[in-house]
Formats: structure tokens, C-alpha cells, sequence
């Protein structure tokens, strides 16, 4: 079960469920939200009447449907802020509740013959073996030594 846990909170997984079945599901539903409510208050707000998703100019001969882009840009909108509060946000937190936390890095000082990062209390580098002087303890800090 722990296996399957980790797996199903990889960023990964949760992105490729968001995009293709939660944001399937919800597009069409903020579609049809957007037509039949908010694309209409808008058209009242702006004074046109009818259906705001016909609503268009043109210049020239070419003609501009300005009315069903306003109704696209609510619907991703609406469709956006539904995904990032209803999926994003609770899966984020789940994450951080069960997710293990880094540890702290211990403090590091560069090995005086190959220059590699090594731990600050360590007595040889790790990288070349070599002998490394000996740090003074700083007053309130432990030292475990391993055998």
C-alpha cells in the first residue's frame, strides 16, 4: 500500500489525471454555465442583447467574433480556478501531510586536496581519502562518532 501511496502522489500522475479526466469532465459543465448565465449578464452589462456568443464587427470583409472568444476566455477562467481549488490544492496539501520532509543538510567545508564538499566534523574526504584537520567543537553542538 505504501508503494502505491508514493506512486499515486508523483507530481506526474496527479497532473496527467487533472488535465485529461477531471478537466473533461468539467468542461463540459463550465461550457454550458458560461452560455446559459454568464455569457448573457455580460452581454447585459455591455448593453447588447440576445445571444453574446453571436456578437461580432467586421472590417473590411473579414469578420471578427468577438463574442464567442469572451465566452471561451470565462470558460477556461471558470474552468482554471474550479481545477486549482477543487484538485490542485487539496492534492498539494495531501502531498505536504504525507510526503516525508528533507532532512537538514549538515554543515559542509571544502576538502583542503581536492577541494570536494565534505561534512564539517568528517575526518577524512570521502573523495581522496584524504586526512582532514580537526574542526573545533563549537560550544552547544554534539558530536557523534562513529565507530
Amino acid at each position: 500500500m505504501k508503494g502505491f501511496r508514493s506512486f499515486i502522489l508523483r507530481g506526474n500522475v496527479v497532473d496527467l489525471a487533472v488535465g485529461i479526466v477531471i478537466g473533461a469532465a468539467f468542461t463540459a459543465v463550465v461550457n454550458g454555465f458560461v452560455s446559459a448565465f454568464l455569457t448573457p449578464l455580460v452581454g447585459l452589462a455591455a448593453g447588447a442583447t440576445g445571444d453574446m456568443n453571436r456578437k461580432s464587427f467586421t472590417v473590411g470583409a473579414t469578420q471578427f467574433p468577438y463574442g464567442a472568444f469572451i465566452n471561451a476566455m470565462i470558460s477556461f477562467l471558470l474552468l482554471a480556478s474550479a481545477l486549482y481549488f477543487l484538485v490542485v490544492l487539496p492534492i498539494n496539501k495531501l502531498h505536504e501531510r504525507l510526503a516525508p520532509h528533507q532532512d537538514v543538510q549538515a554543515p559542509k567545508r571544502d576538502c583542503p586536496e581536492c577541494l570536494s564538499p565534505v561534512p564539517a566534523q568528517a575526518r577524512r574526504c570521502a573523495a581522496c581519502t584524504a586526512p582532514l584537520p580537526a574542526v573545533p567543537v563549537q560550544p552547544g553542538t554534539t558530536t557523534r562518532r562513529i565507530e
